[in-house]
């Protein structure tokens, strides 16, 4: 008993010259984290408050402001190591080798961060625009440093790796898509008029883009018909919506103006004298 009373005894004068020895270390510690952890989220949410008065893209105004960020605590881990008198120079060498054996065994995800990093600086493209790669298309929605998230008019998520976007061919078409059509009609119809119709039913439709116009012309001359050919951008989102009405106008509205829509037809001419056929029963001998 007087043993275990003599190692508790023992044990608090531990403790009251520790906290007397250290207890200002550790209180500036955990202050100069918090305050570092506060400046942080305040420098950050102002930088994204003043890119957004000067109209930067949102996705490089988020990565700025997060790199900043990272850049306010790291500076603040420093200092309460500081406070402990540990040096971070062992720690500098023990992640650089831990980091260069992380990169060989993560590299295909450490590849989606690098591309995600050229697409934030270089902005092939940004939210809102309308991006067809890698075989999928849709509205970009966001673009993080692993992946950019697409949307199409059905309301599908696409994700796609960045590794996937840098390198491949991209189409970025802004926030219109367009719409390419062939109208066949016949060769006995005014194609001026069929234009001119063609063009005025296109601009009953607000959905349709005014910038930059609607294109009309003869596109080709088929074995039936003169092929009508028209293009016209349409919102993304409303794109097959727009583009199944707009057919169905086109199409009332040819037929209304009196203009035929032929369908494919052969004409066949005999040469020469009329040749009688007679016609002989099965099995009877010529």
């Amino acid at each position: 008993m007087p043993q275990d009373l003599s190692a508790a005894q023992e044990l608090i004068k531990t403790l009251i010259e520790f906290c007397v020895n250290y207890s200002f270390q550790v209180l500036g510690a955990f202050l100069v984290l918090f305050l570092g952890l506060l400046l942080a989220n305040k420098i950050a949410s102002g930088l994204i408050k003043l890119f957004q008065k000067k109209q930067l893209d949102i996705t490089l105004s988020k990565f700025m402001a997060g790199c900043v960020k990272v850049l306010i605590l790291v500076f603040a881990v420093i200092i309460a190591l500081g406070k402990f008198g540990i040096t971070i120079a062992p720690f500098v060498a023990a992640l650089s080798a831990m980091a260069f054996g992380v990169s060989i065994a993560v590299q295909g995800p450490l590849s989606n961060y690098g591309a995600g990093i050229t697409i934030i600086l270089t902005r092939p493209f940004v939210v809102g625009n309308t991006i067809s790669v890698a075989g999928v298309s849709g509205v970009v929605e966001e673009v993080k440093l692993a992946c950019t998230i697409l949307t199409d008019e059905d309301g599908v998520r696409i994700t796609i790796p960045n590794k996937d976007v840098v390198g491949q061919i991209l189409c970025n078409s802004r926030e219109y898509k367009i719409v390419e059509g062939v109208i066949g009609i016949g060769y006995d119809s005014p194609s001026e008029k069929a234009i001119q119709t063609l063009a005025q039913t296109l601009q009953g439709f607000a959905e349709v883009a005014r910038e930059p116009k609607p294109q009309i012309g003869i596109q080709g001359f088929g074995d039936s018909s003169v092929n009508i050919g028209y293009r016209y951008w349409v919102p993304t989102a409303r794109y097959f919506q727009t583009l199944y009405a707009v057919n169905l106008a086109l199409y009332k509205a040819l037929t209304n103006a009196g203009i035929s829509i032929p369908f494919p037809q052969r004409e066949i001419r005999i040469l020469g004298a009329a040749q009688t056929l007679q016609a002989v029963p099965a099995g009877a001998s010529k």
